[in-house]
């Protein structure tokens, strides 16, 4: 099951969303490296970090994938987003300097492709950072949140993953230790409960992030791939029927 873009809003607007932003910002925070004038595009739903991260970037750009459905974004000035098969990402070879995934890995038809291809656009030095459902934490097994939905992950499955499509992990971090639960004085003990967890029971986090880099002396076997999409321009007329000019 996808998580859908109103859904998606819906939570993180909520009491419950706005701390779990906050504990996965201060663990993406932890992994996060400074590049200066960075081209930075965000994969799934991205929005809340790339409003705090991109802001020192030259480019930012929201890809949502056509499962999930998009929003603008931003608020102000020209939109940045665009409704992608994250399979096939609208980007040339080496073109993106880091890429943000978020919401987005854990519903891929294909995890493997879809590293593959982020592999592709990212630049030499390019680097990838990744937030997923932890398959043993709490928030993996209860559909109120994003999180319970989707392919939850272990470190090590990530990990093997990630080597298999050409990258090297180099950081890992976790975050949401304190219940998913919407009852208030559950959450009043959220910043407790998410710094005990992260001494006694890191294993069981909600989330797993982990920063990547692009891996460049083992190359990648090129074969020519079908896409298993058919897609279908939705502002297009349908079914106009077509008119022969007049013989003169």
């Amino acid at each position: 099951m996808n998580s859908d873009i109103v859904d998606l809003r819906s939570f993180y607007s909520s009491l419950l969303g706005r701390l779990a932003e906050r504990s996965i910002t201060m663990a993406i925070s932890s992994v996060w490296a400074n590049l200066p004038n960075e081209r930075l595009v965000g994969l799934g739903y991205t929005l809340p970090w790339l409003d705090r991260f991109g802001a020192d970037a030259d480019r930012v750009f929201a890809f949502m994938p056509a499962t999930q459905g998009a929003v603008t974004w931003p608020a102000a000035g020209p939109s940045a987003t665009a409704l992608v098969f994250d399979e096939e990402l609208p980007l040339v070879d080496s073109s993106i300097d880091r890429m943000l995934l978020v919401h987005s890995l854990e519903h891929a038809e294909s995890p493997r492709e879809t590293l593959k291809e982020i592999w592709r656009v990212l630049s030499p030095a390019g680097r990838i950072v990744i937030v997923v459902p932890n398959r043993r934490g709490i928030w993996a097994r209860f559909e109120h949140t994003p999180f319970g939905t989707g392919r939850p992950f272990s470190r090590g499955q990530l990990n093997e993953l990630l080597r298999e499509a050409n990258f090297t992990p180099s950081a890992w971090a976790d975050a949401l230790f304190f219940p998913p639960s919407k009852r208030r004085f559950m959450m009043r003990f959220h910043g407790v409960l998410e710094r005990t967890g992260r001494r006694l029971w890191p294993i069981f986090s909600g989330v797993i992030v982990v920063e990547a880099q692009k891996r460049l002396y083992q190359g990648l076997p090129v074969a020519k791939r079908a896409s298993r999409r058919v897609f279908v321009p939705v502002l297009s007329p349908q079914g106009a029927a077509t008119r022969s000019l007049p013989q003169l």
